[in-house]
This record gives C-alpha cells, structure tokens and sequence, in this order.
C-alpha cells in the first residue's frame, strides 16, 4: 500500500525512489498489511530493504502467500512455507504478526487442517486468522472450536468488519467493484490475545466511515486499558484518504485513552522550492 498512485504528491513525496517509499509512508502510520506476498513471496533483499527503512517497533502484518491458505488448503506445503519465512526473516521483530487469510470455502469441517499447521509453526512468530465463513460467525459451536484452536496456538482471530460499507447501496465506481468482492461478515469484537488486529471497510464518504467505525473506537479503547496492544488498518473502497482517515481513527482512540503515544508527524508531500 504504500506505494498507492493516489497518495504519490498529494501525502507522499512524489518522485520518490522505491527504497524511500516505504520510508515516508510509515511517517504517517505505524503498521501496515502485507498484502502483496499473498500474490507472490517476495525477494529476501526486497524485504531486508523494508526492514532498513522502518524502526523496529514498526508493525508488519504479513499475509502468508495463496498456494499455502487457498491453493493447498494448509496440507502440503513445506517447501512454500519454509521459502516464505526465510525470506521474511530480515523484518525481525517488525513481523508482528503472520496473517493467514483463508477463503470462504474454508469451513468448520476443515478446522483440524488448521490447528495440525498452527501447531508445526515456528514459535518465535505470532498468527493471526481471517475467516470468511459465516458458520464461524453464526454458528456458537462453530466458534468454539475455533477459538478453541487459536487458543491453542496463542493466535488472534482477525476480523474483518464491512458492515459500515453494506449499509447502503454503493455510490462509486471504486465501490460497486468492492460490493462485489468483499465478504459480508458480522462485526466480531472479541480479542483472544494481548495483540488484537482489526480491518475495518468504510466508504468512500469520510462521514460515513467514521460514523461505522465509532463502536471500534470503544472496543480499542477498551483493549487498551486492558494491557493489549491492538493494532487497527482503515480501509475504503477507494483507499485514496485511507492515511489521514488512519490518523483520524487514532486521535478518536487518543481522547479516550491519552496515554497512547502519538503517530509520528509526516514530512511534506511535495519538495520545497525557492519561489
């Protein structure tokens, strides 16, 4: 995400060489998805350049490639795993979290898959799984057994809200593509570690973002007085106001808990000239 066309010269500097990208985007924010090794496990050069341009405190939740989580479904996958993590391994304690996506057809019937490959992880990494099947949400024996699995493996449960972004027809190119691709889920606020992890979906009208995203602000609040570290991503269909709306979202969570260290202040976007 950070190299979004979108933000490039209007919150980013633009022209800006691939090994700074990453650099001034994480002025404005101190976590970001990796979402771009679901596709493909990057280079270890590609992601020790990551590493080189962020603090260590910065926050990578990265996406485990598709081959593992939907293509083989978990079983098999030794040689594509053990690729992944030795290419990961340059981010060090930036790797906050490795997050397995799994697809819609990924049912309660297909849980044991799941704990049998939590349970063969290495350890010095923490996980986190989204699921996209409504019997997880609906069903209480269903999520039982989950949980039951995540706790097993000291795993968070990720969830994935869009209940702001289908709550009325869409209104945009960016959102009718969405409409068609994302999963409706019910709003789960259940932290099962110290490291909760929230995707919330808006639109592309702020006002109507930050007005679905206000029970998030009490939950995360909350985790925080509790001793947890949460960790919060601001999606819209469109992205292109997702960094200011992140910091939004973060200086709403402030006034409720002022202890909360500051985002860090961005530089400006375009380069200073003499006239």
């Amino acid at each position: 995400m950070w190299t979004h066309k979108p933000w490039q010269g209007r919150f980013l500097p633009h022209p800006l060489a691939a090994g700074e990208r990453l650099r001034s985007y994480a002025e404005w924010c101190n976590a970001v998805e990796g979402n771009t090794t679901f596709y493909a496990t990057p280079a270890r050069h590609t992601v020790a350049s990551w590493a080189q341009q962020t603090d260590p405190s910065f926050r990578f939740v990265i996406k485990l490639p598709k081959p593992i989580t939907h293509e083989k479904r978990l079983m098999g996958i030794d040689d594509e795993l053990r690729a992944f993590l030795a290419a990961i391994e340059p981010l060090g304690p930036r790797a906050h979290a490795l997050w397995l996506q799994l697809p819609g057809s990924f049912t309660p019937a297909d849980v044991p898959a799941l704990a049998g490959f939590l349970g063969r992880l290495p350890k010095q990494y923490r996980y986190a799984v989204e699921v996209r099947h409504r019997a997880f949400f609906d069903d209480p024996a269903a999520t039982q057994l989950l949980e039951s699995v995540l706790n097993e493996a000291a795993a968070e449960w990720i969830p994935f809200d869009t209940i702001a972004f289908f709550a009325s027809p869409p209104g945009s190119e960016a959102e009718r593509d969405a409409w068609a691709k994302k999963p409706r889920m019910p709003r789960r606020s259940v932290a099962l570690t110290d490291r909760p992890i929230v995707r919330y979906l808006g639109r592309d009208a702020t006002e109507q973002t930050v007005a679905g995203w206000q029970p998030w602000i009490d939950t995360v609040a909350a985790w925080l007085r509790e001793g947890r570290s949460p960790t919060v991503f601001i999606h819209t269909p469109d992205n292109a106001d997702a960094l200011p709306l992140s910091r939004r979202f973060h200086d709403e969570v402030r006034s409720r808990v002022p202890e909360l260290e500051p985002l860090p202040e961005p530089g400006p976007a375009q380069q200073p000239t003499l006239f």
